[in-house]
């Protein structure tokens, strides 16, 4: 049987799904390598407009500017672990602490398989819209299937699968796969991931975004700080993100070019806030890129610890209101514990 959590946004889906953890619901206790969880088998997540991807009710809140940072990395096809590293500290402890991520989706959907298979999947359903044919694959069985011990193969085993495209009715709509998938750490993140390759891509083939449907064969909740958190977690008011990602192919690619540019300098240290600052001002982008680029400059002035004025002027060319409400989850965190030690909480992309 599946279990099925759907709502108009993802903040609605992953509510429901939290709402049957709270109750007892079908999550059933499990022991992993991970250790114990609490789990669902054959969870159905659907978001019905994929453009509201963002789960801001979650007790603690989500990591806007490594979220962002972390779809820039994907759509520029990277595996460093430098980048989204910088915007996460903690990501190693799931991920490991090599160089290059053996899992990282970027590579896996962009060059892993010899060619770019986003591009293919824009050259084919450009060709024939009723194709059935078209799946981007992730997992590489060589890499990534166990040994006779059952040991994983990396700290970084991707835990999405596969994603499945079809057009209809004028829409693109995805069914993203998963093997393994934490309700609380990876889930959140992986609806911005793959909603937002579904708006690039719908708008690369000038098409409307259909419904996300997300199966995660495993969905699941470690048990302790996680599992309180989520016990926390209640339903706020939500902005709705006015921004589109749709844009042709070429306008697209050098928008998300000029993030990862951008990506670059805000990781390099030699680089101070008042030079991001410069190059946040100096950018020439449509207003959703635009908007990007200044949570992830906030961000980088946060790290370097300058002033929240400086804070303040890099989102003050912010126009979207969920990224807004989003920072101010976020960073209010570090205000508030301004005198004592706080570490950084980031979120994983579910590596279990």
């Amino acid at each position: 049987m599946f279990a099925q959590y759907e709502g108009l946004t993802a903040d609605d889906a992953w509510l429901k799904a939290a709402a049957d953890f709270r109750d007892g619901r079908g999550f059933a206790v499990q022991a992993g390598r991970g250790g114990t969880t609490y789990e669902v088998l054959h969870a159905c997540i659907g978001v019905a407009d994929p453009r509201q991807r963002w789960v801001v009710s979650r007790e603690k809140p989500l990591n806007l500017p490594f979220a962002l940072a972390e779809v820039v990395w994907i759509l520029n096809g990277r595996d460093d672990a430098k980048a989204v590293k910088y915007f996460n500290p903690r990501l190693p402890r799931y991920t490991g602490d090599a160089a290059h991520l053996h899992g990282a989706y970027g590579r896996r959907l962009r060059s892993h398989l010899g060619f770019d298979q986003l591009v293919g999947a824009y050259r084919a359903l450009s060709a024939d819209a009723t194709s059935r044919q078209v799946v981007l694959q992730i997992w590489d069985g060589k890499i990534d299937f166990p040994p006779d011990n059952g040991a994983a193969r990396s700290p970084d085993i991707p835990c999405n699968i596969t994603a499945l495209l079809k057009v209809r009715g004028g829409k693109l709509e995805w069914a993203q796969i998963m093997r393994s998938n934490d309700l609380y750490k990876g889930l959140p993140y992986n609806l911005v991931q793959f909603t937002s390759l579904q708006e690039v891509l719908a708008g690369w083939l000038d098409l409307e975004v259909g419904g996300y449907h997300h199966l995660s064969d495993s969905l699941h909740v470690y048990a302790g700080e996680e599992e309180e958190w989520i016990r926390r977690s209640r339903a706020i008011p939500v902005e709705t993100s006015t921004d589109s990602l749709a844009l042709p192919f070429e306008e697209s690619s050098a928008c998300w070019s000029a993030l990862g540019r951008l990506v670059d300098e805000i990781i390099e240290e030699a680089r101070s806030g008042s030079d991001l600052m410069q190059r946040l001002f100096a950018m020439q982008l449509a207003a959703p890129f635009k908007n990007i680029a200044c949570v992830l400059v906030a961000d980088g002035l946060r790290r370097r610890r300058c002033p929240a004025e400086m804070m303040n002027a890099a989102m003050e060319g912010c126009t979207n209101g969920a990224y807004r409400q989003l920072w101010q989850r976020w960073s209010g965190r570090f205000v508030a514990a301004a005198n004592r030690t706080s570490p950084d909480e980031g979120g994983v992309s579910s590596k279990a």
